[in-house]
C-alpha cells in the first residue's frame, strides 16, 4: 500500500480517537476518570508527535536547505523539547554531545585545561577532565556548572555522564586517590564541612556586544566582575588585583595580557589570570558560559 495512503488513514485513526475522548468527556460532565483525562492528553500528544514527524520529515526531503531549517528550528527550546519529547531532533545525541562540549571549552582553557568526549553508548556519555583543570579548585564548579548547565540545554536527553580526571576535594583539600576499592589515606585529620550551595547563573546583557581586545565591568549579585574579550572568547574575574587588591578595570589590555593600573602587575587572562612573574598568584576567574546569544556568569548565593 502506498506511504501516503497509509499516513492518511494514521491521521484518520488518531483524530478519530481524539474527537471520541472528547466526547466522552463532554458527556462524563464532572465526574471525569482521571484516566480519561490522561487517554484524551496521550491521544492529543500521539496526534501533535504524528504530525512533527511529518513536518520534519518532509524538511529532510528538502535536501541542504530542509537539513538546515530543521536544524535551525530545533534550536528554539520550545521545538527542540516538542521533538526531544517524541524523539524527533533531527541533530544526533553525539553531536549536541559534542556541540555543548565546545561551547564551555573556552573556559576550561581558560583554566589551562580541557575536555574530551571519550564515548556515548546507550545514553551514558564519558569525558574527560585535562590539563590544570583535572585537579585545580576550579574542577569542581566547572563540572557542576558549565559542562552540567550545557548539556542539560543542548542535550536533555542524556542519561548520564561519567568523568575522568577529577581529584576529589574536601574543605577545598584534593585528596590523593587511593586504590580502587580503598578509602584516602591521609595523614591529617580532616573535617568534614556540609558542601556549599550550588552557585547560580545570571545574565550580562553588557558582554553581549564587546569587542575583541576591549573590557566592560559589570556588578553581579553583589560582585563587582571585569569580563574581557581576548580573540573573540569572553573571560570573567573579580575586578581585583591578586597583587595589591585595587581594581583591574582601568588597566591596559593588551593580547591577552591585563596590567594592573595600581600595581602594574600583569596577569595573563587566557591563562586563567596567571601573573606573567614567578610569584605564581592568579585573578579569581569566574565561569561564564555562551548561548543562544546570551552571556552568563555564575556566582556563590
Amino acid at each position: 500500500m502506498d506511504a501516503t495512503v497509509l499516513a492518511g488513514e494514521e491521521s484518520e485513526r488518531l483524530l478519530a480517537r481524539v474527537q471520541e475522548l472528547q466526547e466522552r468527556l463532554e458527556s462524563a460532565g464532572e465526574s471525569v476518570s482521571r484516566d480519561l483525562a490522561q487517554e484524551l492528553v496521550s491521544g492529543v500528544v500521539e496526534m501533535y508527535g504524528a504530525g512533527l514527524e511529518r513536518i520534519l520529515a518532509s524538511l529532510l526531503a528538502g535536501g541542504t536547505d530542509g537539513e538546515r531549517l530543521a536544524a535551525e528550528l530545533a534550536e528554539d527550546p520550545l521545538v527542540a523539547t516538542l521533538l526531544l519529547i517524541h524523539d524527533l531532533h533531527p541533530v544526533p545525541l553525539e553531536d549536541r554531545v559534542r556541540s555543548a562540549l565546545e561551547s564551555v571549552r573556552p573556559y576550561m582553557e581558560s583554566h589551562g585545561g580541557d575536555v574530551e568526549l571519550l564515548s556515548l553508548q546507550d545514553g551514558v556519555a564519558r569525558i574527560s577532565l585535562r590539563g590544570s583543570c583535572s585537579d585545580c579548585s576550579a574542577s569542581s564548579v566547572t563540572l557542576e556548572l558549565a559542562i552540567k548547565q550545557a548539556l542539560e540545554e543542548i542535550a536533555p536527553d542524556l542519561d548520564a555522564l561519567e568523568v575522568e580526571g577529577v581529584a576529589p576535594q574536601i574543605s577545598g583539600l584534593a585528596l590523593p586517590m587511593a586504590d580502587a576499592g580503598q578509602p584516602p589515606q591521609l595523614g591529617l585529620s580532616v573535617v568534614m564541612s556540609p558542601p556549599p550551595q550550588p552557585p547560580a547563573w545570571f545574565e550580562v546583557q553588557a558582554a553581549m556586544s564587546l569587542r575583541d581586545g576591549s573590557m566592560v565591568t559589570a556588578t553581579i549579585a553583589g560582585s563587582d566582575l571585569l569580563i574581557a574579550n581576548v580573540a573573540g572568547t569572553l573571560l570573567a574575574y573579580r575586578d581585583t588585583c591578586a597583587a595589591c587588591g585595587g581594581t583591574l578595570h582601568d588597566g591596559e589590555l593588551l593580547e591577552g595580557a591585563l596590567a594592573c593600573p595600581h600595581c602594574g602587575r600583569s596577569f595573563f587572562l587566557p591563562r586563567a589570570g596567571r601573573s606573567m612573574d614567578q610569584e605564581r598568584i592568579q585573578l579569581d576567574p569566574v565561569p561564564l558560559l555562551r548561548e543562544l546569544g546570551s552571556v552568563k556568569v555564575a556566582l556563590a548565593p
